[in-house]
């Protein structure tokens, strides 16, 4: 399969923005595009085939973040209309119910290495583990383009908020606890993810951690 066209039509149309974007002026949607599309010139180096999806958050996000601001919004009020329409955009109802399930766990262990391997070019590096015990499983991320790309642009905020993704997505699956004590963006040395199976749910016998 040849690598994916990176056109600002086509990162917003995958982005969590997709919602969002319809709703906003066309002048701010014109300069939306014209800054991704100066934006996928710079960071040509990730732009290939296995980043595409990871791009389309990274470069609409800052697109977005940067206009709002031009076209007369605070620095905070951008932020925070950001960050609400991305997580506005999670829905966490399908894996919740997948994760009533015995055979989820077992499933995320075969399927999480191989969706990250496929989702994933140039920059990033994992560390997976395969001795974990049958109600565990955890690995590492210990190089991550969210990163690289916006710590180098002091725009390390959207990192952190596109972390929070993770939480929202995981931190409240039925019988399971997620871990994260660390995010590179969040100033960690590494990301850590971990997941632990319960037979019952959290509130009876074990208590949710406060991932970030």
């Amino acid at each position: 399969m040849s690598k994916p066209k990176y056109t600002p039509e086509k990162l917003v149309a995958v982005s969590r923005y997709q919602n969002y974007f319809p709703t906003l002026s066309a002048p701010i949607k014109k300069d939306v595009y014209s800054r991704i599309a100066e934006l996928a010139e710079e960071e040509q180096q990730y732009c290939d085939k296995g980043n595409f999806k990871h791009m389309a958050q990274i470069l609409t996000s800052i697109a977005l973040y940067e206009t709002l601001k031009n076209h007369g919004k605070s620095e905070e009020e951008a932020y925070r209309i950001v960050s609400e329409e991305m997580w506005k955009f999670l829905d966490p109802s399908g894996m919740q119910k997948l994760a009533k399930k015995s055979f989820f766990l077992p499933l995320m262990k075969r399927i999480v290495p191989l969706g990250f391997k496929k989702g994933s070019g140039a920059g990033w590096r994992y560390t997976w583990h395969k001795d974990d015990p049958k109600d565990e499983f955890h690995f590492e991320c210990n190089e991550c383009i969210f990163a690289k790309i916006l710590g180098r642009r002091d725009l390390m905020k959207l990192g952190t908020m596109c972390c929070r993704a993770d939480v929202i997505n995981y931190g409240n699956l039925p019988y399971m606890d997620f871990i994260r004590t660390k995010t590179i963006c969040n100033g960690g040395d590494i990301c850590d993810f971990k997941f632990v199976r319960y037979n019952t749910d959290a509130g009876d016998g074990w208590e949710r951690s406060k991932s970030i």
